[in-house]
C-alpha cells in the first residue's frame, strides 16, 4: 500500500510538471513587477490628477451644514425676524485651472449667472492658484441658484464649466424693516445678536451647525455620513404688531409735523412710547424716534446728506450709529417731572402722612433752604384740596408733602417703587438712573424730588412702577418675551409673569386712581382724553439741565379702563422742535391719538353711559 502511494506522488509531480510550475511562478513574479512599475509610472506622471479626484470628492462632500436661526414672532405668531435660505458662490481654483479649456468658460458663467467680474476671478487665481475654497459672492437667492444648477447639469452646452459650486447659507431678514427696531435688534457676523431680543436671547435663537462627511470605506468606495444641524428656537414676543404699528405711525406723524420747526432737523430730539399691560408686565409696544431699518442698520443716508456723510470721520459715524441704535425706553435716564407726583402722594398715604383731607395754599413759590422754588403756576393756585393739587400739578403742595414725609421715608419709597434700580427687563443696555440717598439729600433736594426733579429715571422704571399704582400695588417684572418654541412649534417654555413685590395697598391704589381720573377729566391732562373712555393719568414737564436754557422733556402717562386697568400708555417727547417746549400737550396729543386707535382693537371697556 505504501509503495503504491509513493508511485502516485512521483507520477503527479513529474519533472515536466515541476518545470511548468517554475515557469508559472516566474510569470507571476514578472506580472507583479510590471504592475508595480506601472503604478510607479502613473504615480510619477499623473499622481496629482488621481489625488485631485479624491480630494474633490472630499471637498464637495465634507462640509458644514449651517443651522437656521430661530424666528422672532409677535404675540399673535407673525414673523418679525426670520432667516431665509441663500447660497454662497464658491470657486475651486485648482479644479478650474487643472485644464486650460476650463478657465474661460467658467469665468464667463460666473459673469453671466452671478455678475462676478472677470477681474475679481483672475485676482483670486493669481493670489491663490491652488485654493480649493474661495468665496466669490454671498447671499444669492433661490432663483439664481436654480439658474446655475441648470447650467451645471448641462454637459452638452457647458462641458468645460468646472470648479463652481454653491454653499447653503442663511441671511437674517426683517419683514417690517423699521418696525419695533428698538425691541428686535439685529445680527452681525452671521448669527451674533446685537441689541434687542436678538442680543438678549441670542443663545436660544442660535442652533448648532451640522456636518456632512465624505470618506473612503474599507472597500475603497466613496461614502458619506451626515450629522444634521440643530436649528434655533423661536422666540414669541409680547409685542402686538398692530399696536406697535399704531404707536410708530403717530410718533412719525408728530415728528413730520414739527420737522424743521424752530431749528433745522427732526421734530424732536427723541419721541418715545411704551404700551404695557399693568396686570402682568407685558410690553405690547415700545418705540423711539428716530428709528432705523433692521435690514440696513448701518445706513445713515436717511438722516444725513451725502455731503455730510462724506465729511464725517469713521468715529463720528460710529457715534451716530450708536445713538440711532440706542433704545431710549430702556437705556436713557432723565428727570421725570410731574409724572412722579402720584408716587409721592401714594407714599404719603402708605406711611399715614396723608389721610386725604389735607388742604394746601399755593402762592406760586416756596422758600426752602437757600432757594426760591417755584410752582408751574407762578401766580399760585390758591387754596386746594389734596386731590385738586394733583389735578393742577401743584409743585407747592407736593413740596409740602415731601417735607411731611421726611427724607428717610421718601428715599425708602423711591427704592420700593424701583427707582435707582434695574427692573430686570429682558433687553440689553438697561440704565439704572440716579437718586439721592437719605444721607446726601438736603431740604431743597427733598422738595424738588417730591415733584419729580433732580433725580433720574428710565421709561421702563416709571412705566413698570406706575402699573403697580393702578393694579392694586403689584409690581411685575417688565418683559418683552412670553414663550419659547422649538423648531417644530412645540412649546418649550412659558415666560410667566413675575410678581416681584408689593408697593402699595389696594386702598391707596383706588385713591390714586380716583385722583388721576380727575387729572384727565378736570385737570392738566384734559387733552389726553378719548371720548367714550374713562382715562386716568398724569402729565409731566421737566426742565432740563442746565436750568434756564429753554429745553424741556414733556410727557404723559395714562391708563384705561378705570376699574381693572388693562392698558398703560406712556409718551415722552424730549426737546420738541417748537418755540415753547414747556408744554405737556405735545405728549398728551400723541397719547390720545394712540389710545383712540388701540383701545377698540384691544377691547378696552368703554365708560358707562351717563344716567338720564
Amino acid at each position: 500500500m505504501a509503495k503504491h502511494t509513493k508511485n502516485v506522488y512521483k507520477k503527479k509531480f513529474s519533472k515536466f510538471m515541476q518545470k511548468k510550475l517554475v515557469l508559472l511562478f516566474v510569470a507571476i513574479i514578472l506580472a507583479f513587477t510590471v504592475l508595480i512599475g506601472r503604478i510607479t509610472y502613473i504615480n510619477a506622471s499623473s499622481g496629482s490628477s488621481y489625488t485631485k479626484l479624491v480630494l474633490d470628492q472630499q471637498q464637495y462632500d465634507s462640509r458644514a451644514i449651517p443651522f437656521k436661526r430661530g424666528d422672532i414672532v409677535d404675540r399673535n405668531g407673525t414673523k418679525i425676524a426670520t432667516s431665509e435660505r441663500v447660497y454662497n458662490v464658491i470657486l475651486d481654483v485648482k479644479v478650474m485651472c487643472s485644464k486650460k479649456d476650463y478657465i474661460e468658460p467658467t469665468i464667463r458663467v460666473l459673469k453671466e449667472c452671478f455678475g462676478i467680474e472677470e477681474e475679481k476671478v483672475r485676482g483670486v487665481m493669481e493670489e491663490s492658484p491652488t485654493s480649493r475654497y474661495s468665496v466669490l459672492l454671498k447671499g444669492i437667492d433661490y432663483e439664481t441658484a436654480q439658474r446655475f444648477e441648470a447650467i451645471d447639469h448641462d454637459d452638452e452646452n457647458y462641458p468645460d464649466v468646472n470648479g463652481i459650486w454653491l454653499e447653503d447659507d442663511y441671511i437674517r431678514r426683517y419683514p417690517y424693516n423699521t418696525l419695533a427696531s428698538d425691541v428686535i435688534g439685529f445680527t452681525v457676523n452671521g448669527n451674533l445678536g446685537s441689541n434687542g431680543i436678538e442680543a438678549a436671547y441670542n443663545s436660544i435663537l442660535n442652533g448648532t451647525d451640522g456636518k456632512e462627511y465624505g470618506y473612503l470605506d474599507e472597500d475603497s468606495t466613496f461614502a458619506r455620513t451626515v450629522k444634521e444641524p440643530e436649528n434655533g428656537n423661536t422666540v414669541v414676543s409680547t409685542i402686538d404688531l398692530q399696536v406697535q404699528s399704531i404707536v410708530e405711525k403717530h410718533i412719525l406723524a408728530f415728528n413730520e409735523a414739527h420737522k424743521n420747526g424752530v431749528t433745522p432737523g427732526e421734530g424732536s430730539k427723541t419721541t418715545a412710547v411704551m404700551v404695557m399691560n399693568p396686570q402682568n408686565g407685558e410690553i405690547l409696544a415700545e418705540a423711539s424716534y428716530p428709528n432705523y431699518d433692521l435690514n440696513q442698520p448701518r445706513d445713515l443716508s436717511k438722516y444725513y446728506s451725502e455731503e455730510t456723510l462724506a465729511a464725517m470721520s469713521d468715529d463720528e459715524k460710529i457715534e451716530r450709529l450708536n445713538q440711532l441704535w440706542n433704545n431710549f425706553c430702556v437705556s436713557e435716564a432723565y428727570e421725570p417731572g410731574s409724572t412722579f407726583k402720584p408716587f409721592t402722594i401714594s407714599a404719603g398715604f402708605e406711611t399715614g402722612t396723608l389721610t386725604g383731607g389735607e388742604g394746601y395754599t399755593c402762592g406760586g413759590m416756596l422758600h426752602i433752604g437757600d432757594h426760591d422754588i417755584h410752582c408751574s403756576n407762578r401766580e399760585g393756585h390758591g387754596p386746594q384740596s389734596l386731590k385738586r393739587s394733583l389735578e393742577n400739578s401743584c409743585n407747592v403742595a407736593l413740596m409740602s408733602i415731601g417735607q411731611a414725609l421726611g427724607k428717610e421715608e421718601f428715599s425708602r419709597y423711591q427704592k420700593l417703587f424701583g427707582f435707582g434700580e434695574y427692573t430686570g427687563i429682558d433687553l440689553p443696555g438697561e440704565a439704572q438712573g440716579l437718586l439721592y440717598d437719605a444721607e446726601s439729600m438736603d431740604a431743597a433736594s427733598l422738595a424738588t424730588n417730591a415733584f419729580g426733579q433732580n433725580f433720574n429715571v428710565t421709561m421702563t422704571q416709571l412705566c413698570a412702577s406706575f402699573c403697580s399704582l393702578i393694579n392694586g400695588g403689584d409690581y411685575y417684572k417688565p418683559h418683552v418675551v412670553r414663550q419659547i418654541w422649538d423648531k417644530n412649534g412645540n412649546l418649550i417654555e412659558n415666560k410667566n409673569p413675575v410678581l416681584l413685590k408689593k408697593t402699595i395697598s389696594k386702598e391707596t391704589s383706588d385713591i390714586i386712581k380716583d385722583y388721576m381720573l380727575g387729572v384727565v377729566q378736570e385737570g392738566t391732562g384734559a387733552k389726553a382724553g378719548v371720548p367714550g373712555y374713562d382715562i386716568g393719568g398724569k402729565t409731566g414737564t421737566a426742565e432740563k439741565q442746565p436750568r434756564g436754557n429753554g429745553k424741556y422733556l414733556v410727557s404723559f402717562i395714562g391708563y384705561a379702563p378705570q376699574e381693572n386697568p388693562q392698558v398703560v400708555v406712556y409718551v415722552v417727547v424730549d426737546e420738541p422742535n417748537v418755540a415753547e417746549q414747556a408744554s405737556s400737550s405735545y405728549a398728551m396729543q400723541i397719547a390720545s391719538d394712540i389710545m383712540a386707535e388701540i383701545f377698540p382693537y384691544l377691547g378696552v371697556q368703554k365708560a358707562a353711559a351717563p344716567q338720564e
